[in-house]
């Protein structure tokens, strides 16, 4: 569209991203939880595009820390997207997006990350998607025996200011074992992570944190819903040994009042459906895609990331939008070099940042025809090599 302009947003607009976001995503936002809605955005580096000196589109990037397998990288996490009704199919997004590719890449963010509200929109731009979350509920109306005997020492409850302080080494000690997380600072914690109240659910209770402190140590957020027969919601539960997380999960089913536990978003690999002696107790009720990724500096992202074999492979990447990162690489533990050797495999950018954290497997993408084997075993090779201990998971909404 040769009319099409993007432009950065002033912080004195940053308001009026609340009325485009609410009427592409047919909400209402009261104007006294605008504030609380609106502090990602302020802290974010705003973009809009404008047609005709109309804001047709908007989008905002976070800069932020993704957990890699064995690494952190600088990261620019996208939220805040949104494409007028009347403007769609007219380049709008696809503007803003390379706006924000070239800007990621400047920046020197080897990725970027984003939660998507359309499955079928990201994938053209070169994001897969590298995690997924299941929902769980725990029936409490009677004791819960557990298989894992809990970690003895006793929990504490602290308040949400000190939170930030007290959970972000218990936090980051997580990030570093499972990927896919966010580094929180502590307006992220206070933001995001505690908002006094729920803005989904304004019924629930404040957030409640309680602790075992030490190493090894955990803690849970969660709040309370005390109408009808009451019932817990876990919004974080982090530890750092199974014994840790058993003594949270028995202090979460031991609260008064309360005959159920709802986890709207727990790792795919959770503990908790094989700690509990009764396994009708704890009913998966859904799974849901988490976080998108895109590799804006292919081999800075695949050098950073740990390998869990000595192989080596060579891959064609496939990118078009981004060409720094298109062709023949050699892959191996903190290698990445244009090669001229035989191939192993054929993917795309969005198939690539799909498997990068760990949570897709590539054999299962050549199965379904979207990745070529060039060599038998090749997409089971790379498999091995991206292996991680722990599925990845994402509970930083944004």
């Amino acid at each position: 569209m040769s009319d099409l302009e993007i432009r950065d947003i002033p912080l004195a607009d940053v308001d009026q991203m609340m009325d485009l976001a609410d009427l592409v995503f047919h909400h209402r936002t009261p104007a006294e939880d605008r504030e609380r809605e609106l502090w990602a955005a302020r802290r974010a580096e705003r973009l809009a595009a404008y047609v005709d000196d109309v804001s047709a589109g908007q989008a905002a990037v976070l800069p932020m820390r993704l957990a890699v397998p064995g690494a952190f990288l600088d990261c620019s996490a996208i939220t805040f997207v949104g494409v007028l009704p009347t403007h769609r199919r007219r380049g709008v997004l696809t503007a803003m997006m390379e706006r924000m590719l070239t800007d990621a890449a400047a920046a020197n963010r080897p990725v970027a990350a984003l939660w998507a509200s359309q499955s079928a929109i990201y994938g053209r731009y070169g994001f897969g998607l590298a995690d997924r979350a299941i929902s769980l509920e725990i029936d409490t109306s009677r004791p819960l025996a557990l298989r894992t005997e809990p970690d003895p020492r006793p929990l504490r409850l602290i308040d949400r200011d000190s939170a930030p302080e007290i959970l972000g080494p218990i936090h980051t000690r997580a990030l570093a074992r499972r990927p896919g997380g966010l580094v929180r600072d502590a307006e992220w914690w206070d933001k995001n992570m505690l908002p006094a109240v729920d803005d989904d659910d304004e019924d629930f209770t404040e957030p409640r944190v309680a602790v075992l402190d030490g190493e090894p140590g955990g803690y849970v957020i969660y709040r309370t819903h005390g109408e009808g027969t009451g019932h817990v919601r876990i919004d974080d539960l982090v530890a750092d040994t199974p014994q840790v997380e058993a003594a949270l999960w028995r202090y979460l089913a031991s609260i008064d009042l309360t005959t159920k536990i709802k986890a709207p978003s727990r790792p795919v690999d959770d503990l908790i459906p094989h700690m509990v002696a009764d396994f009708d107790r704890v009913e998966v009720t859904g799974s849901h895609g988490a976080l998108w990724v895109r590799l804006v500096d292919a081999p800075a992202a695949l050098r950073a990331r740990s390998w869990a074999t000595g192989d080596s492979l060579v891959i064609e990447l496939l990118d078009e939008r981004l060409p720094a990162n298109q062709g023949r690489w050699r892959l191996a533990a903190g290698t990445c070099d244009r090669t001229e050797d035989a191939l192993d495999l054929t993917l795309s950018a969005a198939d690539l940042g799909a498997a990068y954290l760990g949570g897709t497997s590539v054999s299962t993408l050549a199965r379904i025809g979207v990745v070529t084997e060039h060599t038998p075993d090749a997409a089971a090779r790379l498999d091995r090599a991206f292996a991680v201990p722990l599925a990845p998971y994402t509970n930083d909404d944004f």
